[in-house]
C-alpha cells in the first residue's frame, strides 16, 4: 500500500535508491514542510535526496500543488505574463527580468510578476524594486486592483506563500539552492496564462516545460549558452517555446537583431540601490549594454504576452525588441514606472 510509505524514512531511503516517489507521497513531503509538521534535519535529508537523485516533473508538479493549496489568495483571470528567473547561475548580473517587466507593461503587456528577496545574488526582484519605489507589501486584494489601475503587479514571494518559512532554517543551513528555487519561479499564486522564464540549469528546461505545457502554460523558457538564466549578450541562447501542449526550441543569436555581443562581465549589478540607478539609467536612454540585455528580455514578455506563437521566436522576439525599445525611448518605461510606485503607496 502506498500509505505504508509515507513516512520520512521511506521517502529518504526511496530517493537514495533513485526511485521516483509517487504523486501521494510527494505531497505528503511537500504538506507535511508546509504545515511546520517537519523537523530541521527531516527537511535536509529529503532536500538533498531530491538534488542527488534528480527533480522529476510529476514530483515538481505536485509539490507546486500543495504550495497553491498553502498560499494566499489573489484572482486576476486577465490575461498576463510573469517575466522571471530561476537566479542561481553565479553571474550576480543587474536585475534583468525585474527591469524587463517593467519595460514590459510599458509596451502594453500585462504583467504579474511573483519574486522575492535576495537568495543568490544581492539584490532579488522584491529588493531592486522596493529600491525604485514599489510598495511590495500588498495582499492579493490589493494587487488585484494594482494590476487592474496600472498593468502590472507584484507578488512578494513571503506574503503568499508563508508557509515557505518553515524550510527557511534548513534551506540556510544547506547554503546551496535546492527544489524550492526552482519551486519559486513556478508558484505564482496569480497563475498567469504566460510565462518568460529564464533558467539557470540546463536538464531544468524539460522539466520545467512539462509542468507548465500541463498546467496549461504558454511561453517561452530559455537559459543563455553561456549559462546565465537570461537570453544572453555574450553568445546564443536557447529558448524553449510552449503552448498547446507543444514544444518548440531555437537558438537565437543576439545580432540577429543587430544587437553587439557583449561579455556577462558588462552586465554585473550590485547591491538594490546600484541595481534600481542602473535600471533608471536604461528608462532613460542610456545606450549601453544593460539596455540591450534588458530590451531583449522584455522583449521575450511581450511575445509571451501577445501569442503570436506561429511565428519563429526569431521574428516574435525583433517585433517584441522593437515594442521594447519604444516603450523606452518614448518615456513610457518611465512612466509606468512613477504612475506603479505612486499607486503601490498609496492604496489601502
Amino acid at each position: 500500500m502506498d500509505s505504508d510509505r509515507l513516512s520520512w524514512p521511506a521517502i529518504v531511503g526511496q530517493l537514495a535508491d533513485s526511485e521516483l516517489l509517487s504523486t501521494e507521497q510527494a505531497r505528503w513531503s511537500m504538506g507535511q514542510i508546509l504545515s511546520d509538521s517537519a523537523s530541521k534535519d527531516q527537511i535536509k535529508e529529503f532536500l538533498l535526496g531530491i538534488q542527488a537523485r534528480g527533480e522529476s516533473a510529476s514530483e515538481v508538479a505536485a509539490f507546486i500543488e500543495v504550495m497553491f493549496e498553502h498560499s494566499a489568495p489573489i484572482s486576476i483571470t486577465a490575461r498576463a505574463v510573469d517575466p522571471v528567473g530561476t537566479g542561481g547561475d553565479g553571474a550576480n548580473t543587474i536585475n534583468i527580468s525585474t527591469t524587463a517587466a517593467i519595460i514590459a507593461s510599458a509596451a502594453g503587456a500585462k504583467v504579474v510578476k511573483h519574486g522575492a528577496r535576495a537568495a543568490s545574488s544581492k539584490s532579488g526582484a522584491a529588493d531592486v524594486l522596493e529600491a525604485l519605489g514599489i510598495n511590495i507589501d500588498l495582499d492579493g486584494t490589493q494587487v488585484a486592483s494594482t494590476f487592474e489601475a496600472t498593468g502590472i503587479g507584484f507578488c512578494f514571494a513571503p506574503k503568499f506563500h508563508p508557509a515557505t518559512r518553515f524550510a527557511a532554517p534548513a534551506r540556510k543551513e544547506l547554503g546551496h539552492a535546492s527544489v524550492f528555487n526552482i519551486l519559486g519561479p513556478l508558484a505564482n499564486p496569480a497563475k498567469p496564462k504566460a510565462i518568460s522564464l529564464g533558467v539557470s540549469k540546463e536538464k531544468m528546461i524539460p522539466i520545467m516545460a512539462e509542468v507548465l505545457m500541463k498546467r496549461g502554460t504558454e511561453g517561452f523558457i530559455f537559459r543563455g549558452d553561456d549559462g546565465i538564466d537570461e537570453i544572453t549578450l555574450s553568445t546564443t541562447s536557447t529558448i524553449v517555446q510552449i503552448n498547446d501542449g507543444k514544444m518548440k526550441t531555437e537558438k537565437f543569436d543576439p545580432q540577429s537583431l543587430g544587437i553587439s555581443r557583449a561579455p556577462i562581465e558588462s552586465l554585473v549589478g550590485g547591491e538594490s540601490e546600484y541595481n534600481a540607478a542602473v535600471a533608471l539609467r536604461i528608462f532613460s536612454g542610456e545606450k549601453f549594454a544593460p539596455r540591450d540585455a534588458v530590451l531583449l528580455n522584455a522583449a521575450a514578455a511581450i511575445a509571451a504576452y501577445e501569442a503570436d506563437f506561429g511565428k519563429s521566436i526569431t521574428e516574435q522576439l525583433a517585433s517584441g525588441y522593437a515594442k521594447a525599445s519604444a516603450a523606452v525611448d518614448s518615456g513610457a518605461a518611465l512612466e509606468t514606472l512613477k504612475n506603479w510606485a505612486i499607486f503601490t503607496q498609496s492604496i489601502k
